[in-house]
């Protein structure tokens, strides 16, 4: 059997490489590549996507991996031999129903519908992208066809990207999370509200990189195996285990956009970048799932950078980076103003404790959407409707209500995306409480601008295993139990708590 399982190794290189470079076309048009390309770049890419498609779905892959079966079953569950045959008859099932026009098709939309966005938010012009979203609500509904005796039409969607989970699942979630939030979020709004004005100085674009970058070379960010570059909205993608990239956006008025986003696509790339080697070019080679990819994403952005700790160490160093913007500013209040709870229209720049409200408004949004209980065409007006009933908040315009998030216009679907950042959210805490029990000495290593020993708990038990097990799983074996809000609501009530005087 060995003969053929290294038949399967190789067989999904190539499926990889065709995957990567398709992968490689993308990270070019949110960074370099001139308007002008998107045409020939969405033909190009609808090419690699259906090349590596029928790839994936080839007979002679089906019938290897039913050859492959009786070898699985001899062998221990958790081995890399039976989690990569495993991972891969998940994925061919899945893909083996999916057209390869269809992959093609959605290929070449994804692209039209990037560039259509990226013109269309600066110029606050809706009706630009309109049917473009139209054309990706059908897609995701032809999508969900494939798969047929769901319980929603967005479980498909969702599965995509978190696995096992269901539209009822999440929903159920949110409204546990809802619950505890509303009011602490109220109790938080009775107090009086930080000063977060030190973070709207002038702080130079080149400055800010700079400390970012020295920041995550501290979290093991390795600048050998990756870059960092410029674009609309921040990502992070990988291209194979020693090459994963991120990128950013700086605004010179807002000290702490350029910067948590850093930290936080870092927290995707350090995921990748601690894979198992073992698993290059194979199904495992990639996160778990959105969530759990998430729960890393936040946890060096939130649960270490916005961290006490972290910036007992780093605010004297931000101090010398910016003497003039920061010399009447005490660590206090800087810890104050990065945590500051104020409802607010960007998701991106939320705090921790209304950040899931936007994304529960989303994931509600979509399920209209997908329902055909909203029509594309009342999107914005039901957006700015949501905004206002949950934060008090109207955006003046579209560009910083429906059109600020990339999701729904370069992805070339509508709904199973939004959900993993709430997940994540959760899991982070979930995660840090575990690493904090196992390893105490973190919080002390944060304090001196060392962070080897939660690198190192995060490498042993989430990113060495890839995506060898299922989200469940994961957290089971860290846990010891199913996914729980508690750790994540511990978190927040004693972070705001004390800063609030709760």
């Amino acid at each position: 059997m060995e003969d053929k399982l290294k038949e399967l190794r190789e067989r999904w290189l190539e499926i990889s490489d065709l995957s990567m470079a398709s992968r490689l076309l993308s990270w070019d048009r949110a960074t370099y590549m001139p308007a002008g390309g998107a045409e020939a770049r969405g033909r190009q890419m609808a090419l690699l996507q259906r090349l590596s498609h029928e790839r994936q779905t080839s007979p002679e892959k089906g019938r290897l991996l039913e050859e492959l079966a009786p070898f699985e079953e001899s062998l221990p569950y958790d081995s890399d031999e039976a989690s990569l045959i495993r991972v891969s008859r998940r994925e061919f099932e899945k893909v083996v129903k999916v057209p390869p026009d269809f992959v093609a098709e959605a290929a070449a939309h994804s692209t039209a519908s990037y560039q259509a966005w990226v013109k269309a938010r600066p110029e606050n012009d809706f009706a630009a992208v309109q049917p473009y979203l139209e054309k990706s609500l059908e897609l995701s509904r032809r999508y969900a066809d494939f798969f047929p005796g769901y319980d929603h039409m967005v479980d498909p969607l969702i599965d995509r990207a978190d696995q096992g989970m269901k539209a009822h699942t999440i929903q159920a979630l949110f409204a546990e999370l809802r619950e505890q939030l509303v009011p602490l979020l109220k109790k938080i709004r009775e107090q009086p509200e930080a000063d977060g004005s030190c973070l709207h100085r002038l702080y130079p674009e080149e400055k800010q990189l700079a400390f970012a970058r020295e920041v995550i070379e501290r979290y093991g960010f390795d600048f050998e195996r990756g870059r960092q570059d410029k674009t609309a909205h921040p990502f992070m993608t990988m291209f194979s285990l020693n090459d994963v990239r991120i990128t950013n956006r700086v605004d010179e008025r807002d000290l702490g956009q350029a910067l948590f986003s850093t930290l936080h696509e870092a927290g995707h790339a350090l995921y990748q970048l601690g894979v198992n080697k073992d698993y290059e070019g194979t199904p495992l080679a990639w996160g778990t799932s959105s969530g759990v990819h998430e729960s890393q994403s936040r946890l060096w952005e939130n649960l270490v950078g916005r961290s006490r700790p972290f910036w007992e160490y780093y605010y004297p160093r931000l101090r010398q980076v910016f003497p003039d913007q920061l010399a009447d500013v005490s660590l206090d209040t800087f810890y104050e103003a990065i945590n500051k709870v104020t409802p607010s229209l960007i998701r991106v720049e939320a705090d921790e404790v209304t950040y899931n409200l936007h994304v529960m408004i989303r994931f509600d949004l979509e399920l209209a959407m997908l329902e055909d209980r909203l029509a594309i065409k009342d999107l914005p007006e039901a957006w700015h409707a949501r905004y206002e009933q949950d934060l008090g908040l109207r955006a003046p315009d579209d560009r910083d209500g429906v059109l600020q998030d990339v999701h729904w216009f370069g992805f070339s679907s509508i709904g199973g995306a939004f959900q993993g950042y709430s997940l994540g959210n959760i899991m982070s805490a979930l995660f840090f409480e575990q690493a904090l029990k196992q390893r105490p000495e973190i919080a002390a290593q944060m304090a001196e601008g060392r962070f080897d020993a939660l690198h190192e708990w995060l490498k042993e038990n989430i990113y060495q295993h890839g995506r060898k097990y299922t989200p469940d799983e994961l957290v089971e074996r860290i846990s010891g139990g199913p996914l729980s809000i508690e750790p994540y609501m511990r978190y927040l009530r004693t972070k705001y708590g004390e800063l609030y005087d709760l």
